[in-house]
């Protein structure tokens, strides 16, 4: 993809962490380095006004660039880490609501990948939304919790130089899990100064962060070091217990250099998982309560990743490769004496995993007639040896084994896309997408055993029109799909009892995307886009991680509107408003019900932030998350959540920084999140209730946090 110049850039700064200006060819060299190499690690109060306080968004993935203008749509856009930083969040992934109409939220253990929420998805931990880091898929396809399982905990925010985010299964380097949007992180190479940085706060919130980074040989060494103890208002405390290292070697640039990064992570944790809503009322546990203090789990990451990019005369090329091992042990215990009213309902998910692959690219630059025109061509790899187990446990300990599954998953795809500029007023691209998946799985069920192959070709078009009174419409159209778990796929028998035949799944599930948007800078400081989007999924078959089986789901079908503004008011004070209206309904005919369960309708943020780079600082950001059918029918519905979080702070000239964070500032007793489910307490019928089952949001906390740089 396309990436702005350094002046282009330098304007957006200015106005909005969102801007599309045009890019002039000579200035290409200089503008990732800055986000992503050069640029100042983000404070944890950093000042908002100053140029290098948000990246504006020319388009482009994140340290790969062309001559050209990229055709993309209104809902794609560039953060920078500093306008990341300036938020006030609870947990880290929070930091990924930066993209406008994304909810990161919670429903157990600290230490659990996150749930996210966009375009009318709920998109679990992950089916839907691709993350990665530096190049490296975060989502885990054939996952012990679930489809697509995307744990972000590791995440230091301070080393986040960029995030890059498109929505719609549009652009030819999103394959899997991206047909709602994508979402790519770059860390920083290097840091001008040193940081060190504790904080304290309510619940047992305790912090603490360095970073440093030096030269070495002809290059830089970057490392850096975040460790973190929280409980929570929990009755039975979470315990988590977190640290997170980095460690990168690089050289040169972002388009002319290369870069060798580790990065080793481990947490452990006790949750508190959703409780239903009865519970609660008839007085049996407090808001805060637990029914099974047991529930929890561990975890570990370690990856080793590079990247090589070099441009000539012919264009640019990039290679990265990377290599990651994982483990993670998770014990839930979701519908308590349902299953079992003796011992109780708990299971252990054990997800153990070594993944390998890496992407290669080259952009082509020439003309068409004298036209300005590049082809982008890339290959991208990826291979899963997994161990993945389901049993059944009480207080931790093994009762049963349910499954205990070995599986080989690889796959690889090959992507084309031409860019052509008409005239300064017309750009188009046209490209498609080739993927192609092969699997094999040795089950501790001899009939569940298999190998399965499947392939997908996906096109992908768009149109840039402008622009014309300072405003630019965009139309896209593309093809995505996501996997589904592999088990699913091979499967005849339903692995509680081989008694019972289950339904095979598809290995892949297509999807189609439209949009039609527009963005427009008429007036000074302002950039404001809209865009209707619509997306067809023939199937949201899932396989269950929770139970081991198969699910299929139904044909979808989702309509909405994003509404997107930036505003720099004056050079230190900025605000920003979006909002999300969608549509999500089945698009079968069933008696039961035509709601998508657990589709958002409307979400909402608003932000202000003022500051300069010494002196006082401060952010105040409102998040609106609407309520939401719980089951087909609409009869059981989620109640909406409203949450206000403040920073306020100062800067001080010896590079000393002091801010105070307030989380939920009017102690709002709204819920994480709600599910409708049938489960059972003691005492209650054998067949269990079907009630809502909730996790509440933490209530009023407050975090001191001190960083010196040096």
């Amino acid at each position: 993809m396309i990436r702005p110049s350094r002046r282009s850039l330098r304007a957006a700064l200015a106005v909005s962490g969102l801007a599309a200006l045009p890019a002039p060819a000579a200035a290409l060299e200089a503008t990732l380095d800055e986000i992503s190499v050069t640029a100042e690690p983000a404070s944890p109060s950093p000042a908002p006004a100053t140029p290098a306080a948000s990246a504006g968004y020319a388009g482009g993935t994140t340290g790969i660039g062309g001559p050209l203008l990229t055709v993309d749509s209104a809902s794609a856009g560039l953060v920078s880490g500093a306008v990341i930083n300036s938020r006030p969040v609870t947990r880290p992934g929070e930091v990924l609501e930066a993209v406008p109409g994304l909810i990161v939220t919670q429903h157990s253990g600290e230490g659990k990948a996150n749930q996210f929420f966009l375009r009318g998805f709920n998109l679990d931990h992950g089916t839907d939304i691709a993350l990665f880091l530096d190049g490296m898929p975060l989502n885990m396809r054939t996952h012990a919790h679930g489809q697509g399982y995307a744990d972000i905990n590791f995440l230091i925010p301070e080393l986040v130089g960029a995030v890059e985010f498109h929505k719609g299964p549009y652009f030819v380097r999103d394959g899997d899990f991206a047909s709602a949007g994508s979402v790519r992180i770059d860390y920083l190479d290097s840091t001008p100064q040193n940081l060190a940085l504790t904080s304290i706060g309510s619940f047992g919130y305790k912090r603490a962060l360095s970073i440093a980074s030096a030269p070495l040989a002809e290059g830089r060494l970057l490392v850096a070091a975040d460790a973190q103890l929280y409980d929570g208002p929990w009755a039975v405390p979470d315990a988590l217990r977190k640290i997170s290292t980095v460690a990168r070697y690089s050289q040169g640039t972002a388009l002319d250099g290369f870069s060798v990064t580790g990065m080793a992570y481990a947490a452990r944790w006790t949750a508190t998982n959703q409780i239903p809503e009865r519970a609660v009322v008839s007085g049996q546990l407090d808001r805060y309560g637990t029914l099974n203090p047991t529930d929890g789990g561990d975890t570990s990451r370690f990856s080793l990743s590079g990247r090589f990019s070099a441009t000539d005369d012919t264009g640019v090329t990039r290679a990265s490769a990377y290599v990651i091992r994982s483990q993670l042990n998770l014990f839930n215990d979701f519908t308590y004496f349902l299953n079992d009213p003796v011992n109780g309902d708990q299971f252990h998910q054990l997800d153990q995993r070594i993944i390998g692959g890496g992407e290669a690219l080259h952009i082509f630059q020439g003309d068409l007639f004298g036209l300005p025109m590049e082809n982008e061509i890339g290959v991208q790899t990826r291979t899963d040896s997994i161990r993945v187990g389901l049993f059944n446990t009480t207080n931790r300990q093994f009762r049963s084994g349910i499954l205990d599954d070995r599986v080989l998953e690889t796959s690889g795809a090959f992507y084309f896309d031409n860019r052509v500029r008409w005239t300064d007023w017309l750009r188009t691209s046209l490209g498609f997408r080739a993927d192609g998946y092969y699997a094999s799985v040795v089950s501790d069920t001899p009939a569940n055993s298999g190998k399965a192959r499947d392939a997908i070709v996906n096109p992908k078009l768009g149109l840039v029109l402008g622009p014309w009174f300072d405003t630019e419409l965009y139309l896209n159209y593309g093809g995505g799909f996501h996997s589904n778990d592999v088990r699913g796929v091979t499967a005849t028998v339903d692995p509680t009892s081989s008694l019972f035949n289950t339904t095979r799944s598809p290995f892949l599930v297509p999807s189609t995307g439209y949009e039609i948007g527009l963005r427009n800078r008429s007036i000074a400081g302002l950039e404001t886009s809209l865009a209707l989007f619509r997306l067809d999924f023939a199937s949201e078959n899932l396989f269950q991680g929770d139970t081991g089986t198969t699910e299929p789901s139904r044909p979808t079908r989702r309509f909405g509107v994003e509404w997107t503004n930036r505003y720099a008011v004056t050079p230190w004070l900025s605000l920003e408003g979006d909002l999300t209206i969608t549509n999500a309904r089945f698009s079968d005919v069933d008696p039961v019900g035509n709601r998508v369960p657990e589709a958002p309708t409307t979400i909402a943020s608003a932000g202000i932030t003022f500051g300069e780079p010494l002196g006082w600082f401060g952010s105040l950001r409102f998040r609106y998350f609407g309520p939401r059918p719980l089951i087909e029918d609409n009869s059981i519905r989620s109640r909406p959540t409203a949450l206000l979080n403040g920073r306020f702070g100062y800067n001080f000239e010896n590079g000393v920084s002091v801010s105070l964070d307030v989380l939920n500032l009017t102690n709002s007793r709204s819920d994480q999140i709600t599910y409708a489910y049938v489960s059972r307490l003691p005492g209650e019928p054998a067949e269990g209730l079907i009630d809502r089952v909730f996790h509440p949001v933490e209530p009023t906390a407050v975090r001191l946090t001190i960083a010196g740089r040096f």
